[in-house]
């Protein structure tokens, strides 16, 4: 199994070189769907390239129907020289692409890196030791308050806790 990795700054079009990529995953192989992960940072960005490879897909299928005389997308081009396929072949992959990721689009795996982390961690929440409705807390200042709660809950009961909370006090005393 490959990995592509790409990594550039926000605005350079990786947004148009991920969809590119995933379209010609596809039309190479539309069972492949289910193979590929791609990660995004915003929901924005997850959505908007589903939103393109939807798209994209169903424009591909309608090269069959319209003909197009010709007229080619970048997209179309591309995948006609790199996969050596006809305008036949691409249109018909893309449909049955489509039909496959809209038929099962829980696979359709386009997510941000904090859904795709907490669906691995919930796969392996009982090997983690976490309760099987365990919840991600998302508001900061709420989880920084319970942290300050549960860590002076501890102090007297756990010696070294005790000591290292007097010293940082004592140091922030002295500054």
């Amino acid at each position: 199994m490959n990995f592509t990795v790409y990594k550039s700054s926000a605005g350079s079009g990786k947004t148009h070189t991920l969809v590119k990529e995933y379209i010609r995953l596809i039309i190479e192989n539309p069972g492949r769907y289910r193979s590929i992960l791609a990660i995004t940072f915003t929901n924005k960005a997850a959505n908007e390239m589903k939103g393109r490879i939807l798209e994209d897909l169903e424009k591909l299928t309608a090269l069959k129907i319209t003909k197009r005389d010709g007229k080619f997308t970048d997209l179309t081009g591309s995948l006609k020289s790199n996969l050596h396929l006809s305008e036949e072949e691409i249109s018909e992959r893309a449909l049955i692409g489509l039909g496959l990721i809209l038929h099962n689009y829980s696979g359709f795996a386009v997510s941000t890196i904090d859904s795709f982390v907490h669906k691995l961690v919930r796969s392996f929440a009982r090997d983690l030791r976490l309760p099987p409705n365990f919840e991600v807390e998302m508001d900061t200042d709420k989880l920084i308050s319970k942290s300050i709660d549960l860590l002076i809950s501890k102090v007297g009961s756990d010696m070294e806790l005790t000591k290292a909370l007097v010293q940082f006090i004592e140091t922030k005393m002295e500054d």
